[in-house]
């Protein structure tokens, strides 16, 4: 055994989540993503029943900039992912490794035991805490 055979994807997500709602626009997300420095957004649940939702700056670039749209004009909700990828904080890194690379994912959300978002954790973050130790 490692010392990282217990380190939970807790231990190693990034607590600063960023949001939007996905009926803001995409010129909004990318004013909150140039903001904040980030990459990506967990887009709101609707209600209880809804899901979570990610926008990255790869679907700005294919779906709105590629395809010459007006980032004024198209709302989050038409490109981002829904349902997400997301995991339980309390879930041991090791597999939360074997789940992202299995699925061909480099991220993925955090959620308490209510569903929330409270961090996210790359496939990065998750590689390098290895190399940390």
């Amino acid at each position: 055994m490692t010392k990282n055979s217990s380190v939970r994807v807790r231990d190693i997500m990034v607590e600063d989540v960023h949001m939007i709602d996905g009926l803001d626009t995409v010129a909004a997300a990318m004013a909150l993503m140039k903001r904040h420095r980030v990459s990506s957004l967990v887009v709101n649940r609707r209600n209880e029943d809804d899901e979570l939702g990610l926008v990255v700056v790869a679907d700005i670039a294919r779906d709105v900039i590629a395809d010459n749209r007006a980032p004024e004009r198209v709302n989050v909700y038409e490109i981002m992912s829904k349902p997400l990828l997301t995991l339980p904080e309390e879930m041991l890194a090791r597999y939360a490794v074997r789940l992202l690379v299995r699925l061909e994912f480099s991220r993925a959300v955090v959620v308490d035991h209510d569903r929330n978002a409270i961090g996210i954790v790359t496939l990065r973050d998750l590689i390098m805490s290895y190399a940390a130790e």
